[in-house]
């Protein structure tokens, strides 16, 4: 997925096999915007949604998966998500949501 993003002209700063992996890359690399999958090996999006806020609540969350219900994205959205984007939807749907996450996310910068 990272080397899709690239190729929509996203900066990527690393890509994580588990929750884990993602709160250590969300640490180093300070983006503004993060994707997360529903499902992960180890802990589920919505628990390391809460993770990554805790650690930037200014940081912009996008779910990216197959596997959502209505409920599962209710969840989210209520857990922090900016933006929840099924895999069927492609890779064009889903850089539509980080370019307008980023955007509210230097908007909201410029504010402060």
């Amino acid at each position: 997925m990272g080397a899709m993003l690239q190729i929509q002209g996203f900066e990527v700063v690393g890509e994580a096999a588990n929750a884990k992996e993602a709160l250590e890359l969300a640490a180093a690399g300070s983006p503004d915007v993060v994707v997360l999958d529903f499902r992960m090996p180890d802990v589920d999006g919505i628990t390391t949604t809460g993770w990554l806020l805790e650690q930037d609540a200014d940081r912009a969350i996008v779910m990216y998966s197959a596997y959502l219900t209505k409920d599962d994205e209710q969840r989210a959205y209520e857990a922090g998500v900016r933006a929840c984007v099924s895999k069927v939807a492609g890779v064009e749907a889903l850089a539509r949501e980080v370019a307008a996450a980023a955007l509210a996310v230097r908007a909201e910068d410029q504010e402060a």
